[in-house]
């Protein structure tokens, strides 16, 4: 049940959610994504949320928490801002050498139902690459932002209930949590350099810049 945030380009792979640099701002005119409505993720439904889309068509929640606009959900493109396609790492022993971008899927998992809900997971390079990950309008949160946002709700004693999503479908101790913020963390485990971790269910890793 516990969230963290990781900063330095380590081998390890975690799901990426962002911050709004604006108000409004959305990819136009994609096509419909086979991965939108199917995730089983289970937000407040006391709080009035956003969308906002990518370059792939993927439509995500967004809330509004204090002064800043978050993403809901973790990011599940496959293509940079401008079009060019991340590679898909598979291979443990390729990971291990892998000093470009990259993304997968939790257990290299195909399953709709398992990308949608929880996104896939990205490496440092992927993060910190120049082409943007993120939407127009959208980038990835620095420590700084994720202070404000923790503050915002508390502290750290705290602010972690008031982020997870409630309830025990996902998480498989949800102690206090009531996601009382519409942030809606969901356990999605990570992946170092030698495996994909089995920790989907109690661990929420995010990066930040």
């Amino acid at each position: 049940m516990i969230i963290r945030f990781l900063k330095y380009p380590i081998a390890i792979l975690v799901f990426v959610v962002l911050l709004s640099t604006q108000c409004e701002s959305d990819e136009p005119d994609k096509p419909d994504n086979p991965l939108n409505g199917l995730t089983t993720a289970v937000f407040n439904p006391d709080k009035k949320y956003g969308t906002v889309s990518d370059i792939d068509g993927n439509v995500y929640k967004t809330i509004v928490i204090g002064t800043q606009t978050w993403m809901a959900e973790n990011l599940r493109t496959i293509h940079y801002r401008n079009g060019e396609e991340l590679h898909n790492v598979t291979d443990n022993a390729e990971w291990i050498n892998q000093f470009t971008s990259a993304y997968c899927n939790y257990n290299n998992t195909n399953n709709e139902d398992t990308i949608a809900t929880y996104g896939r997971l990205y490496n440092w390079f992927a993060v910190a690459d120049s082409r943007n990950i993120a939407p127009r309008g959208w980038r990835i949160p620095n420590i700084v932002d994720w202070n404000i946002l923790i503050d915002y709700l508390g502290g750290d004693t705290i602010a972690s209930n008031k982020m997870k999503e409630s309830g025990n479908l996902h998480w498989g101790d949800p102690f206090h949590s009531d996601n009382s913020s519409g942030f809606t963390a969901l356990p999605a485990g990570s992946r170092d350099s030698e495996r994909i971790s089995d920790d989907m269910g109690y661990f929420a890793t995010w990066w930040t810049i």
